[in-house]
């Protein structure tokens, strides 16, 4: 339904791929994050091949178990985790998500027994508003276990999970927010505008080309703070992300990707470029809520 290739545009091979996952490993950027339902397994297959030529303890694997592609089998979540650790080549996996919350009350419970067997180390939820987390950190704290990390859509320009107090809760409840499509799928990556839309025909061009001459005077104001900082557009927008409070997923497919992303968490940036940002942000009537989401 909402394939790699739909959402994001891209046919990659593993040849094409394993120069970017390399050069993350030397630069430092070592979580990465995926899905058993990202290409049908397909993502979680190229990662699991890329890890076997590196040291496990190299990499922490963060991926996800997805209610809607679950079977009937009560062992339906030892089952996927089975599958994406068999895919992953991995016993453990560092954190495993519920990927959103189809049932909280069904699916919470069944991470009760993989998390005490030392199949995975850490539980995270995504897509989860925050009464639904509270709910699962309740669940899971009455087996002394609880939440380390919220994975939700997060950027300049959706910030629902900070106003409905999701970010707050993770901070002081030592929870990790992880903040996903921060670029906003290239939005403000800086590689876009009017006169340089998303290709036609696939989702991005979708849900952001009418979009993007309401954000040129956004991507204005993020080009000058890049211009003074010698960075660029994309890790402006992400350098904005980590200020807040956050740990950015960004997607990596060339190893320009990597380098913005170990750039931008060398950036500090002022109170006053964080505030203006945000104001034309707040400006910009751009509705980014994708099929899979909803509003915190």
């Amino acid at each position: 339904m909402a394939g790699g290739d739909q959402v994001f545009g891209n046919h990659l091979s593993e040849s094409e791929l394993m120069p970017v996952f390399e050069t993350a490993l030397r630069r430092g950027l070592n979580l990465w994050d995926t899905a058993a339902v990202y290409g049908e397994g397909s993502s979680e297959r190229i990662l699991g091949n890329f890890i076997k030529a590196t040291r496990r303890d190299d990499v922490i694997l963060s991926t996800k178990f997805t209610p809607q592609i679950a079977s009937d089998s009560p062992d339906a979540m030892q089952e996927m985790l089975d599958g994406s650790k068999a895919r992953l080549h991995a016993d453990v996996i560092d954190l495993y998500w519920i990927h959103n919350p189809f049932d909280v009350e069904k699916w919470t419970p069944k991470l009760v027994p993989i998390a005490k067997s030392g199949q995975i180390r850490s539980i995270g939820v995504s897509n989860h508003n925050l009464a639904e987390l509270k709910r699962v950190n309740e669940i899971l704290g009455a087996e002394g276990l609880k939440v380390s990390a919220v994975q939700n859509h997060y950027s300049l320009l959706h910030r629902s999970s900070e106003r409905a107090g999701i970010i707050d809760y993770c901070k002081e409840n030592g929870i990790t927010f992880f903040s996903y499509m921060v670029l906003e799928q290239g939005a403000l990556s800086g590689s876009y505008d009017r006169s340089h839309p998303f290709p036609e025909g696939s989702a991005r061009a979708t849900s952001y080309n009418h979009a993007l001459p309401e954000l040129e005077s956004l991507l204005k104001e993020i080009r000058g703070i890049a211009a003074a900082r010698k960075a660029t557009v994309a890790q402006i927008a992400t350098a904005w992300a980590i200020a807040k409070g956050t740990l950015p997923i960004i997607g990596v497919t060339k190893i320009s990707h990597v380098d913005d992303a170990a750039r931008a968490a060398t950036l500090e940036l002022t109170p006053y470029e964080i505030h203006k940002m945000e104001e034309l942000a707040e400006k910009t009537p751009v509705n980014t809520l994708r099929e899979w989401e909803k509003d915190m």
